[in-house]
């Protein structure tokens, strides 16, 4: 394999340009080709994470961008993960491991020793894969980020390796977006970029031919394809959450809060795609009602997003529902709220202290210095029927039940609780939902019997191909790698 094809960096106009999936259908365009390749983001800002299997911790993106490429995840193909808990601080994790909670003016100049980091990890893929496909974050053009950074062309000087830039047509003032980006980076940043890439456009291209042709002229760079809007594409997000669709003739209703700092929301990506389920998602201001199920989803922030629960006046809302015959589910964080307290004796989540819980559920959970970062599997059983169920922990605490508990992990452990009253449930899983079977369990047990089954996995497999096929097919990819179509499939 030719040198030419070892490493490109994807780098946006904006967040959401369209960046993570277009580095997963490249990789999935690679792999089609049998080269070895791998996704890299030297460092992500979000609060969806996922855990490898050696026990750390990455951007979900990352994750898709692997199973995109044929590989197992590793901690090296997200070095640096950012998950905030408030509004100018974050937990710093470096190679899948929570070192420390960090201001944003401590951490720009932390940059410096994380850089280290980055470049170790980036070293080690290198080492491994044939080719490497790199998510930049945010944009390059963020002037007030632009010293010690090591997120988008800070790392690319670094790494020495070439970048196109990518913006959404969709959002309006690409040309704009593009023209300027370019004109804010450094001459030697100008010359590392190999080109741009329009994505979401809908309509006659060649309606868009002048703005085209205007903009090669004025920069100096080729724009190596506009991708087309893709209609229905689902792909897990990386931060945004993605709009639920209300579906009138649903036979089951399920509400979710939004808290704050919500976390892992992509575990309501199989509720969303299913036809049978009206998935809600409720925001500041608006009322946990008219639904069957509620769910309570993680959070980064425990004890401030209980406080920010009560303040949107929904413990009175879930215990209207409950009144009613309503079910709850609560996971990871939401999990810990329904019990009776959480305390946080050193402070992990902020200031150090004790919150009463729902009580909903009889268990007390003490917030560790350790968090649990665990890949696992187990039996669910709800109203005396079984499943097999699967998933992932993330989470600091440890939660002492009196209740029920309706999980025994694989190793012989138990998880999570019901209530007496067998309408409350909670659990330390996330990602359970995909099982078609559990979520058939579920749904049971929430009063619905008849759900359609659906292959989570298998839609997002389905979405990677899409988008690798419209790269294929819309991108100039030779302009990238002449040598790419010498390569047998």
């Amino acid at each position: 394999m030719q040198s030419t094809l070892k490493a490109l960096m994807v780098q946006g106009t904006t967040s959401d340009a369209g960046k993570s999936v277009l580095v997963a259908g490249l990789c999935r365009v690679l792999a089609r080709k049998g080269i070895n390749v791998a996704p890299f983001k030297p460092q992500n800002m979000a609060l969806n994470s996922a855990v490898t299997k050696d026990g750390g911790e990455i951007g979900r993106a990352q994750a898709v961008q692997a199973a995109a490429a044929n590989v197992e995840p590793t901690v090296h193909m997200n070095p640096v993960l950012l998950k905030p808990n408030s509004d100018t601080g974050a937990q710093v994790i470096l190679q899948g491991h929570a070192i420390t909670n960090m201001e944003a003016a401590g951490y720009h100049d932390y940059k410096k020793v994380a850089m280290n980091t980055v470049m170790d990890s980036f070293g080690r893929l290198q080492d491994e894969y044939q080719s490497i496909m790199i998510e930049g974050a945010g944009s390059p053009a963020e002037i007030n980020l632009r010293e010690n950074d090591i997120a988008n062309m800070g790392f690319a000087e670094e790494a020495d390796v070439p970048v196109i830039i990518i913006a959404d047509i969709d959002r309006g003032g690409v040309f704009a977006h593009l023209y300027g980006t370019l004109a804010l980076l450094s001459p030697s940043e100008q010359a590392r970029v190999k080109g741009f890439v329009i994505n979401r456009f809908r309509g006659d291209i060649t309606l868009l031919q002048s703005g085209l042709d205007w903009l090669e002229e004025k920069t100096g760079k080729p724009v190596i394809g506009v991708l087309p809007y893709l209609h229905g594409f689902d792909l897990e997000a990386e931060d945004a959450i993605n709009n639920q669709q209300v579906r009138g003739n649903s036979k089951l209703k399920v509400v979710v809060p939004v808290f704050t700092r919500i976390s892992n929301h992509t575990d309501f990506d199989v509720l969303r795609q299913n036809p049978d389920i009206d998935l809600r998602y409720v925001g500041k201001g608006e009322r946990l009602d008219h639904a069957d199920l509620i769910i309570l989803p993680g959070t980064k922030s425990v004890r401030d997003d209980l406080a920010y629960l009560r303040s949107q006046g929904w413990e009175e809302d879930i215990k209207r529902h409950l009144r009613l015959g309503g079910k709850v589910i609560g996971i990871c964080g939401g999990y810990q709220m329904l019990g009776q307290s959480i305390c946080d004796p050193h402070g992990v989540e902020g200031q150090a202290g004790e919150s009463k819980g729902l009580c909903l559920l009889n268990h007390v959970t003490e917030l560790t210095l350790h968090k649990a970062l665990t890949q696992t599997s187990g039996t669910l059983t709800l109203d005396g029927i079984s499943a097999s169920v699967k998933g992932y922990e993330i989470h600091v605490g440890r939660s002492q039940v009196d209740d029920e508990q309706p999980i025994r992990l694989n190793n012989g452990e138990m998880d999570g609780a019901i209530s007496s009253c067998n309408q409350i449930f909670g659990t330390y899983l996330h990602g359970f939902f995909d099982s078609s079977e559990v979520l058939s369990l579920v749904c049971r047990w929430a009063g619905e019997e008849d759900i359609a089954v659906i292959d989570h996995a298998q839609i997002q497999e389905n979405a990677i191909n899409r988008i690798a096929d419209a790269i294929e097919s819309h991108l100039n990819l030779p302009l990238l790698w002449p040598d790419l179509e010498t390569i047998q499939s």
